[in-house]
């Protein structure tokens, strides 16, 4: 267990500076003038460009700006913005929006993916079971694109049953519909994942023997069949941490949520390299350690699965 821990921490170290030098690469290796993009059509006074090409290192070349980048980020200096605001404050107001928002869209995702799962695993081909694959086929059909502003438009400015933005100071209730939304894009994989290893599990030979003993069917089931039947539901739940956050960026710009989907999305808009950077160089850090946790977890879902 521990090699194998080690292994994967290493694995993670070099998927972290890949991952960053890609980015780092995408947002200043072609960026002609990242100075006058954040101006726009005003002219930048001189001593500004001077200044501002000093603290960021633009005229030294490509390689050695994220060197710069790097010792910054190591030692916990993310830097200033283009916009001249230190990057942890941001990150300092945008995070906690985004955590709660993703938490509360894991929990609605996990409570309604598992237990719908489960049900049409045991009732395989039933009404139930049908009714639950059409609704999974048109949510894995539907874009977050079109389902965040129609969500929206339906049951926030028409039906009026829930709030139709919410800022950062907002409710749990404001949060309700964002959260279904952002949940909808993982809520089809855990579910149908969820059936096919119950309905595989069902059919197992120690299934037919905990049976044969006599057992009680909700035993078999709760203590058996969905111990084994989560392994690869935890699986999806560290690859699933990668779609919220891409959704999050849809999701946090149609319902007005400052967290980091937003923040993203408005340093893209005005060519802001070391913000955008530094909130996904803690993407990257976040999706690594919830992947490490979950392979390690495979180990106590499962006493059979061992780390070479």
């Amino acid at each position: 267990m521990f090699r194998y821990f080690v292994r994967r921490l290493l694995q993670g170290v070099l998927t972290f500076f890949g991952a960053t030098f890609i980015v780092y690469a995408l947002m200043f290796a072609n960026q002609s003038d990242p100075l006058q993009a954040l101006a726009g059509e005003r002219p930048l006074p001189e001593n500004v460009r001077q200044a501002l090409t000093e603290r960021y290192h633009l005229d030294d070349p490509f390689i050695l700006q994220y060197g710069h980048y790097m010792k910054g980020l190591l030692t916990g200096d993310f830097g200033i913005s283009l916009t001249n605001r230190p990057i942890v404050e941001m990150m300092e107001q945008a995070w906690p929006v985004t955590i709660r928002l993703a938490l509360f869209s894991i929990i609605i995702a996990v409570l309604v993916a598992v237990t719908a799962g489960i049900v049409s695993g045991i009732r395989r081909g039933g009404v139930f079971d049908t009714t639950t694959l059409v609704i999974t086929l048109l949510l894995l059909s539907m874009p977050i694109v079109v389902l965040a502003p129609l969500a929206q438009l339906i049951f926030g400015m028409r039906l009026q049953w829930v709030p139709a933005t919410a800022g950062a100071d907002s409710g749990m209730f404001a949060l309700v519909l964002p959260a279904f939304v952002l949940s909808s894009l993982v809520i089809a994989t855990q579910l149908r994942v969820t059936r096919a290893s119950v309905a595989e599990n069902l059919r197992s030979d120690y299934v037919r023997t905990a049976r044969a003993k006599g057992l009680a069917n909700r035993r078999v089931i709760g203590v058996h069949v969905l111990r084994n039947s989560l392994i690869p539901v935890v699986t999806l739940i560290g690859v699933d941490l990668g779609n919220l956050m891409a959704g999050a960026i849809v999701t946090e710009g149609v319902f007005n949520i400052p967290g980091v989907g937003f923040m993203l999305v408005r340093g893209i808009r005005t060519e802001d390299g070391p913000l955008v950077v530094g909130f996904v160089s803690i993407l990257v850090i976040v999706f690594l350690v919830v992947n490490l946790v979950v392979d390690l977890l495979y180990a106590v879902l499962d006493p059979r699965i061992r780390y070479a």
